[in-house]
């Protein structure tokens, strides 16, 4: 059936002037790249820089981007450019759409042309991890001032650019609002994931959280049921479609919960924790508190020295308590002895940029904020010792994943749950066999997390405390990866700096 150009343009203005859970295209545009963990930038934008965004999307005040990111992660990760110029290519590249021209019959008469008023050659955007460099564009008066601008500060050798299939669409031409908001639809597959109104109505169906579906009404593919909306009974939806907001019933927009996001863009199939008896919960359990015991009986001498170590050297606090969580994402206090300068949060604005995690953490080699003495407590593994506390009531196991911060675990959550359904561990499998391939560490860290939570046994905790113990006295695993011992049980830092976190436990 062919649309006239009156219905066809009466549509793309209904798309352009109204909202969906009191979104408008900008919007959702903004929410859509937040739960990539990615922070849109624009010219002149007054809102400032998030300090929880991963990346940056650089792009003019116009455009409307929808794209995959997975052949530009790998290339971030790999390249680590300190920007990535990206020139996206499709079916809007010509700069024009088509519609079709009816009569008052509603039979054809012809295609029409209709050509965007928007520069065309700016049908293109830019990632960074740089929060200077996204703050010199967002300064910018335009985005031609802008690319010119990134250019002259970023030498060649420090960008990349490269062309990947996706779509541009221009927020000042209705029509175009219109494609963008199908396609959306179409690609957002959780629009719960920053919209707290959103709520799944059943398949693809999403609808505002105070939405009844009638059990008669069939909503069939991606559909949007904007506040306000009724589903009469015995009706029928196909998708991809909205159902705006009743203009009446409108809410209020509420801001992005940063801290809240769960990334979208690592993807992990269904993940099947081990279940243990009570008896084996028990054994695991016993063994943690007198492997604990045993280990602080024989470390406890020492500790006065440490202590002291760190006082002489930089003052208290002597231990750093950083916020964690562990099973069922209970938070706990996981300590350590304190191994970093007391002014490492300054330091690590200034370090941002030579960040060589591929995951969600920050690590740089030769990391300016470890003191002298938690050089030698980190090579040692002696800045741990306080973690069998935490053992002890009930926090931790000897043997398990990583403990990580709330954070990091909502970077892909699938690994979360696996993850959380067992006590993180002192030390673990990705501890002592990650391959520290450029571009491969969080991967690893994903894949071994899994496999411990699947397939645990006591033959493959006893492995990983033996390599674990031999990693601190410098022996490498033979036949498989090697372990460094100044990082067999945290690799990498956490975005928080331990000099800095407010639950530090002074002395």
């Amino acid at each position: 059936m062919t649309t006239s150009f009156s219905e066809s343009n009466q549509v793309a203005q209904e798309a352009s002037a109204s909202t969906v859970w009191g979104l408008d295209a900008m919007q959702l545009h903004e929410r859509f790249w937040a739960s990539r963990g990615i922070q849109v930038v624009r010219p002149g934008d007054r809102g400032g820089l998030v300090k929880e965004a991963e990346l940056f999307l650089l792009t003019d005040a116009r455009s409307l981007s929808i794209f995959r990111m997975t052949q530009l992660l790998d290339t971030l990760n790999w390249l680590k450019p300190q920007v990535l110029f990206v020139r996206l290519h499709g079916a809007l590249d010509q700069g024009y759409s088509e519609r079709v021209i009816a009569d008052d019959q509603d039979r054809f008469v012809r295609f029409e042309r209709v050509y965007s008023a928007a520069d065309w050659r700016l049908g293109r955007v830019a990632l960074t991890k740089s929060r200077d460099l996204a703050q010199v564009w967002k300064a910018s008066g335009d985005a031609k001032s802008g690319w010119r601008t990134l250019r002259h500060r970023v030498n060649s050798s420090q960008r990349t650019t490269l062309s990947v299939a996706g779509a541009v669409y221009d927020r000042e031409q209705p029509e175009q609002v219109s494609e963008f908001i199908r396609e959306l639809v179409s690609v957002w597959k959780r629009p719960d994931a920053t919209i707290r109104r959103a709520k799944r109505l059943g398949g693809e169906a999403w609808g505002d959280r105070d939405t009844q579906r009638p059990e008669d009404v069939r909503l069939i593919g991606p559909v949007w049921v904007g506040t306000g909306r009724s589903l009469e009974v015995d009706h029928a939806v196909v998708g991809p479609a909205v159902l705006w907001d009743v203009p009446e019933e409108r809410p209020y927009s509420e801001p992005i919960q940063w801290n809240r996001v769960e990334s979208q863009d690592v993807v992990v199939g269904p993940v099947h924790p081990q279940d243990l008896s009570r008896l084996q919960r028990g054994l695991r359990r016993g063994f943690d508190i007198a492997f604990s015991l045993f280990a602080l009986g024989i470390t406890l001498p020492v500790a006065p020295f440490i202590a002291f170590a760190i006082w002489k050297e930089d003052g208290s606090p002597i231990f750093f308590a950083h916020e964690r969580e562990t099973v069922g994402g209970r938070n706990f206090p996981c300590l350590k002895f304190r191994t970093m300068r007391k002014d490492a949060e300054d330091i690590k604005a200034k370090l941002m940029e030579e960040n060589q995690a591929d995951g969600p953490q920050f690590f740089i080699e030769n990391d300016p904020r470890i003191s002298k003495v938690g050089k030698v407590l980190r090579k040692t593994n002696l800045d741990e010792l306080p973690q069998f506390l935490n053992v002890l009531v009930g926090h931790m196991a000897i043997v398990g994943p990583r403990p990580s911060p709330y954070k990091e675990n909502q970077f892909c959550p699938p690994w979360r749950e696996a993850r959380l359904s067992v006590r993180p561990g002192v030390t673990g499998l990705w501890q002592v066999k990650r391959s520290r391939n450029a571009g491969e560490d969080f991967q690893e860290w994903i894949r071994y997390d899994i496999e411990y939570v699947e397939n645990r046994t006591w033959r493959m905790d006893f492995y990983i405390i033996w390599w674990t113990l031999m990693a601190c006295f410098g022996i490498k695993q033979g036949g498989g990866g090697e372990t460094e011992p100044s990082e067999v049980v945290s690799a990498k830092e956490e975005v928080s700096s331990e000099a800095t976190a407010p639950d530090a436990v002074k002395t």
